[in-house]
């Protein structure tokens, strides 16, 4: 008999690894109530026999009721005021016909140990003064040494109310331990799943600018060299079509780099540190680059040291905002680039003169600009773009910065494009 899930009442979650958490099976309930209440009738059998105590032996009556008050104790967690209650009215007579007083007891304590753990504690101490009441008014009306007995066993009776309450408080707690350590799991892991959804999307946003930059410059390039071997083939310009092949290698060992190190990202555990994220210094090369797939970039970069996060959103924001007008801007464009920081943050501006149609970058279908603007927002910045009222598209996204990133302690650092 598990004596530990007896003493539950129902209702109770025990959430350890011996009692899963759940509502116990009505039947293995009763069943087990049944055996204690069987157990507690044998004990109190054995009293009346064996311990002469005050009272006369029981009769047969003072045997129906004694062993009848134990009958209502199978239900005694189902219900457990109704089964105190109907103990009541069998031990009532049996204590009134003045039989054994010692053998009902157990039986006695046990209900009122259960009402006092089942309900609350002012219903507690109702039933116990009720209790207490009635037995010394019986008590002392038959005289003062009946009332003196009683008033010692008022002690047993209030010893056992306050267990009762006591092990309903205890109960409590443990349930209410138990709901803050599982809402405490769910919150982990729902904290868990979303960092792994962040980082899911932030290895999307790299995959998609690096592939997106390194392709369209790959297929302007080859362009390149494909117009040269076709404009003239009596006169060959070796040279310009060894230099666009360098060119498509460089982009291509640039890109097999950097996709290396953001795949990494996937393979390491989470344990791992990340590997340095790409800054502003990377911007001028992201300028050749677009140099190299033939448009005319003029840059302004004038910035200071600014935090990884923000300088690897500027760099992602310059390098598709370059991507977009190298692939939608047409011949003979130019591209101005200005990072600056002020009073209101890092201010990256790309804007181009680009003859094609002004809506092309804004296509369904396409993640650039959504990127973008994701970019600007996970460092709660900013980002507005769209067509050029002279010709053109422009991007414009402000980033906050730290107070001290623009604070006269920390001068800014100059840093002009060496090919501009």
């Amino acid at each position: 008999m598990d004596v530990s899930r007896i003493l539950l009442l129902p209702g109770t979650h025990p959430g350890t690894a011996h009692h899963p958490a759940g509502p116990p099976d009505p039947a293995r309930v009763l069943r087990q109530d049944a055996l204690l209440a069987a157990a507690m009738a044998v004990a109190a059998v054995c009293l009346a026999l064996g311990v002469h105590g005050d009272g006369r032996a029981p009769d047969a009556v003072g045997w129906a009721l004694l062993l009848a008050a134990h009958i209502p104790l199978i239900w005694r967690r189902r219900a457990p005021l109704g089964s105190f209650l109907a103990m009541v009215a069998c031990v009532g007579p049996y204590h009134a016909l003045n039989y054994d007083h010692t053998a009902p007891i157990v039986a006695s304590l046990a209900a009122l140990f259960t009402v006092a753990m089942a309900g609350r504690p002012r219903r507690s101490v109702v039933i116990g003064a009720a209790v207490i009441g009635l037995m010394l008014t019986v008590k002392f009306s038959k005289g003062m040494a009946e009332g003196a007995q009683a008033l010692r066993i008022t002690g047993w009776i209030i010893t056992v109310i306050l267990l009762g309450v006591y092990a309903r408080v205890h109960r409590q707690y443990v349930a209410s331990v138990l709901e803050r350590a599982e809402r405490a799991e769910r919150t982990r892991e729902e904290e868990a799943r979303r960092r792994v959804a962040e980082e899911r999307l932030r290895v999307a946003r790299d995959l998609h600018d690096l592939l997106a930059h390194s392709i369209t410059l790959v297929g302007v390039q080859t362009s390149v060299a494909a117009h040269v071997l076709h404009a003239d083939p009596d006169r060959l310009d070796r040279a310009a079509v060894a230099r666009a092949l360098d060119d498509i290698a460089d982009t291509c060992r640039a890109a097999r780099g950097e996709l290396r190190a953001t795949l990494e990202v996937l393979r390491s555990s989470p344990e791992e540190a990340r590997g340095p994220l790409p800054g502003l210094d990377g911007i001028p090369e992201l300028l050749s680059a677009a140099r190299t797939a033939g448009a005319t970039v003029v840059a302004d970069l004038d910035t200071p040291q600014v935090p990884p996060a923000v300088g690897a959103a500027a760099y992602r924001i310059v390098q598709e905002a370059l991507t977009n007008a190298v692939r939608h801007g047409g011949p003979g464009l130019t591209v101005r680039v200005e990072v600056r920081a002020g009073d209101g943050g890092l201010a990256v501006t790309v804007a181009d003169d680009g003859r094609a149609a002004p809506q092309l970058p804004l296509q369904k279908g396409g993640f650039g600009l959504v990127g973008m603007r994701e970019r600007a927002r996970s460092v709660l910045g900013t980002l507005e773009a769209g067509p050029r009222e002279t010709g053109g598209f422009e991007v414009a996204a402000t980033l906050p910065l730290p107070a001290r990133a623009t604070g006269d302690d920390h001068p800014k650092t100059p840093r002009k494009d060496p090919a501009r």
